[in-house]
């Protein structure tokens, strides 16, 4: 008798939009999002009502010392011991201590002490939780994917941004600092239960070994040395960096000053903030329906060098409506930019390495890039908003021209 055997088809891959796997993963990401959204509104209306406004501003700036200084060493940890248990016990250390604050809050009034603790500890855990964040997608999708879940997580971004305000400010109406605090603890709390019953996959054993060898600063150093001499890795940092620092200062404090210049008021500058929330929105939407775009280098960069040209262009509008449509615009390049670029990052990166690589990125767009914003101010009131929104469209253009100039960066593509 004769057997025949005859292959069986793998069986198709679900989109991962139909995936219940990368479904649970975001919607406790969102959830997570949207508490840390309430958690910064309860922050500082809660600093705002027990001291000064300078008190204020510093318990606001106490997180991003220890996110800054700590976030290599945690994307170290992220690759040492998974992202996915990393992030479920960032999530139990940030909703114990939110909660703890609210309940202090409920029965006594103690000052600005435990806001400054809050904060720090807000900041010691996201040094750890965001390589972590920035690692997790690559393990609960295939490769292939990665462009539509970089979609998904804007979106889910776009939606803790639109409801986490009204829900800040609900609580802070309802019941005071304590009750937001209570509601952020709660929704970042709902995170857990979601991330425990997410499947991850498993590192091929080359990887696995790597990620468990050696001690904790070779891993540091080694994952800076991997990050320095890949073709395309050490390029698109150079990029990212540069096209943070020309779009940071412009869009957060530049805004602010260049409507009150114009006599837009709140009003105008809520509505130009809400074209780029648009534009953004749109980009994640459209990555998310087609799931890839070739020639992932090339648009990254023409993204780039579209969306400084519209930067520098802001500060020039004749009106209102003409800053939402040219806002509308940067959204819309930024997000695609910004969705490529983070791609690229998690489909080049080796997966024991991607905690590094991941912190690295984290520590240039909230390490360095935030310091042009008091440089912006500087500048504008020195010179006025026009040449420095000019100047900065140049610096965020660079990161363009690097990303067109290098070739192996340019030619990348997004796996299939």
């Amino acid at each position: 008798m004769t057997t025949t055997c005859t292959a069986v088809p793998a069986a198709p891959e679900l989109p991962a939009h139909r995936d219940g796997n990368v479904l649970r993963w975001l919607a406790a990401y969102t959830f997570s999002m949207i508490g840390d959204s309430v958690y910064y509104i309860a922050l500082s209306w809660a600093a705002v009502q027990a001291g000064s406004p300078s008190q204020a501003g510093v318990v606001m700036a106490v997180s991003a010392l220890p996110r800054a200084l700590l976030m290599l060493g945690g994307g170290v940890i992220a690759d040492r011991l998974g992202p996915r248990k990393v992030v479920i016990a960032s999530d139990v250390v940030r909703c114990a201590a939110v909660l703890a604050v609210a309940g202090l809050l409920f029965l006594t009034s103690p000052g600005l002490w435990p806001l400054a603790l809050l904060a720090l500890v807000f900041g010691t855990v996201d040094a750890v939780f965001m390589p972590a964040v920035g690692a997790l997608p690559a393990r609960v999708t295939s490769r292939g994917q990665l462009a539509r879940v970089q979609g998904m997580r804007g979106l889910g971004i776009r939606f803790a941004s639109v409801v986490g305000g009204p829900l800040g400010g609900l609580g802070v109406a309802v019941g005071g600092a304590a009750a937001a605090f209570g509601l952020a603890g709660l929704l970042i709390a709902v995170s857990v239960p979601l991330l425990i019953t997410v499947r991850m996959r498993e590192l091929p054993a080359d990887d696995k070994a790597a990620a468990q060898g050696g001690t904790a600063w070779r891993d540091l150093v080694g994952g800076l040395r991997y990050i320095r001499g890949h073709r395309v890795l050490a390029p698109l940092m150079v990029a990212i960096a540069l096209g943070d620092l020309g779009f940071v200062g412009p869009l957060n404090v530049g805004l602010t000053l260049l409507a009150d210049e114009r006599g837009w008021g709140a009003s105008g500058m809520g509505w130009v903030l809400s074209g780029f929330g648009v534009g953004a929105g749109a980009a994640a939407l459209l990555l998310t329906v087609r799931g890839r775009l070739p020639h992932a280098g090339q648009v990254a960069a023409c993204a780039i060098l579209a969306g400084s040209v519209a930067i520098g262009s802001l500060a020039y509008v004749p009106s209102v409506l003409a800053a939402v449509g040219v806002a509308l615009l940067i959204g819309l390049l930024a997000g695609l930019s910004g969705a490529m670029c983070g791609a690229l990052l998690q489909t080049q990166a080796e997966p024991a390495c991607l905690g590094r690589v991941t912190a690295v990125s984290g520590l240039v767009s909230l390490g360095f890039a935030p310091l042009s914003m008091p440089l912006s101010a500087a500048a504008i009131g020195a010179w006025g908003t026009g040449p420095v929104f000019v100047v900065s469209a140049v610096v965020c253009g660079l990161g363009g021209v690097v990303a067109l100039g290098v070739r192996d960066l340019r030619r990348a593509e997004l796996p299939r």
